[in-house]
C-alpha cells in the first residue's frame, strides 16, 4: 500500500477530525487514525465510540488498503515537517509505515485496521437540509448556556427541536436558556435530537465559512451530518429535554432598552467588586436611568456605575449572577438588546431590538435573591 500526499493537505484533514480522540483511551485503537485508500482517495476517520469522523482527500496512488495509525505521533510529525510531498509505503502484513520525505525517513508501526470500531449506519433515517451559517451561527450561541451536570443527561447536549414549521436550538444549564428560532428550516414531520456538547463544539469547529448546505439525518440513536468531504456521526442523548417553556415568564409588563456594549462593560467592571462566591450584581432602574452595583461587605468593596436607557414600567431591582449575564450578553451581536422583566422573582429575557431575518433569539436568566 502506498500513496503520495502533501504535508499541508493531510494535516489540514487529519486537524478536522483529530478533536474526536481523547488520548490515553482504555481501548489503544481509539487513539489511532484510519487510514482507508482506495484508487487515489483517502479517508481519514476518528473515534470515542460516542463521536465518530471521517474526511476525504485526494492522493496520487492507484492503489487499495487500510491501516490504523497512531494519531499523535503522526500529527507531531506533520506539524513538525515543512510543506513537501510525502510517500507513504504501508506493509498491511507486518502494519510497519514509512514516511519519506525529500530530506528524511521516518517508520513506525501502526494497528490493524480490522480492530477500529466500525461507524454507525444510517439506516432508517429522516432528514433536512441545514446551511452551514445557519448551524454554526446556532451551536455558538447555545454551547455556552449547556449544562456540565452529569446527572441530569438531557441538559448536556443542545436540542434540535424540528417541525413543519421551522426548527428551534436550545439549551439550558438551569441558569439560563438559550432559546433560537428558525423559520426558513422545516421538516416533513416533527422531531427532537439531544446532541451532546462535544459533538456539536467539534461540529461548529470544523463547518466551513460559506453557506454550504449540511446535510442532517437521524433515526432514534444517531445524527449523521454531512457537508463537503467531511462526515461527522453522533450518539444522540436518550433522555427527555425539560419542558423549557413553563418557566419562560409571559407576562412581562417592564421593557428595557439598552446599549448592549455599554451594559457589557459595565458588568464587567463592576463583577470585579461582586462576591467570588455568588457574583451576584444588582441592576435598578429609575426611570431612563439603569444603575448597575456590586458588593461584598467581607472585603468592604463595592461598585456602581450609571447608564442611560429606555424603560416602560415600574421602577425596579433585580438581581444576576454577574457571570451569566457576562456570557449572555457576549452572545447578543445587536448593538441595543431589550430586556422583558416581570418581577425581582421572576426570569429576565434578553433579546436584540432588531431579529436576523428568519430568526428569533431569546436568552432567559434566572434571577438571584437580592441581599
Amino acid at each position: 500500500m502506498k500513496f503520495i500526499v502533501s504535508t499541508n493537505t493531510l494535516l489540514k484533514a487529519l486537524q478536522v477530525i483529530s478533536g474526536v480522540i481523547k488520548g490515553g483511551s482504555v481501548l489503544p485503537i481509539l487513539d489511532d487514525f484510519l487510514f482507508e485508500l482506495n484508487s487515489g482517495k483517502l479517508t481519514v476517520s476518528a473515534t470515542d465510540l460516542n463521536i465518530s469522523m471521517r474526511n476525504t482527500i485526494n492522493v496520487e496512488s492507484k492503489e487499495s488498503g487500510s491501516i490504523a495509525i497512531p494519531a499523535r505521533l503522526l500529527s507531531d510529525t506533520l506539524k513538525a515537517l515543512p510543506e513537501q510531498p510525502l510517500t507513504f509505503k504501508i506493509d498491511t502484513k507486518t502494519l510497519a509505515i514509512e514516511i519519506t520525505s525529500e530530506t528524511g525517513r521516518y517508520k513506525l508501526s501502526g494497528d490493524a485496521a480490522e480492530d477500529f470500531p466500525k461507524f454507525p449506519t444510517p439506516e432508517k433515517v429522516t432528514g433536512i437540509n441545514i446551511p452551514a451559517g445557519v448551524l454554526s451561527n446556532a451551536i455558538a450561541k447555545t454551547l455556552f448556556a449547556v449544562s456540565s451536570d452529569e446527572l441530569r443527561p438531557a441538559m448536556t447536549g443542545i436540542l434540535f427541536e424540528i417541525s413543519t414549521d421551522g426548527i428551534a436550538f436550545v439549551s439550558t444549564n438551569a441558569h439560563t436558556l438559550v432559546k433560537i428560532t428558525r423559520s426558513d428550516v422545516q421538516a416533513d414531520k416533527e422531531a427532537q435530537l439531544i446532541v451532546p456538547k462535544k459533538a456539536a463544539a467539534i461540529l461548529k469547529a470544523s463547518l466551513p465559512a460559506s453557506d454550504n448546505i449540511v446535510s442532517v439525518t437521524f433515526n432514534k440513536s444517531n445524527v449523521f451530518f454531512g457537508f463537503g468531504s467531511i462526515v461527522l456521526i453522533a450518539r444522540l442523548i436518550d433522555a427527555n429535554y425539560p419542558d423549557y417553556n413553563a418557566v419562560i415568564p409571559t407576562n412581562n409588563p417592564n421593557n428595557l432598552k439598552v446599549s448592549r456594549l455599554e451594559l457589557l462593560s459595565a458588568v464587567k467592571r463592576i463583577a470585579l467588586y461582586s462576591n467570588s462566591t455568588t457574583y451576584q450584581t444588582v441592576i435598578i432602574i429609575d426611570g431612563s436611568e439603569l444603575k448597575v452595583s456590586s458588593a461584598d461587605l467581607d472585603y468592604d468593596k463595592e461598585a456602581t456605575e450609571r447608564l442611560t436607557c429606555g424603560y416602560q414600567g415600574e421602577d425596579m431591582a433585580i438581581g444576576f449572577n454577574a457571570r451569566f449575564l457576562i456570557d449572555a450578553l457576549g452572545v447578543l451581536d445587536s448593538s441595543d438588546i431589550e430586556i422583558d422583566l416581570s418581577t425581582p422573582a421572576k426570569a429576565g429575557i434578553l433579546r436584540p431590538d432588531e431579529n436576523e431575518e428568519h430568526e428569533q433569539l431569546m436568552i432567559l436568566i434566572m434571577p438571584v435573591v437580592v441581599n
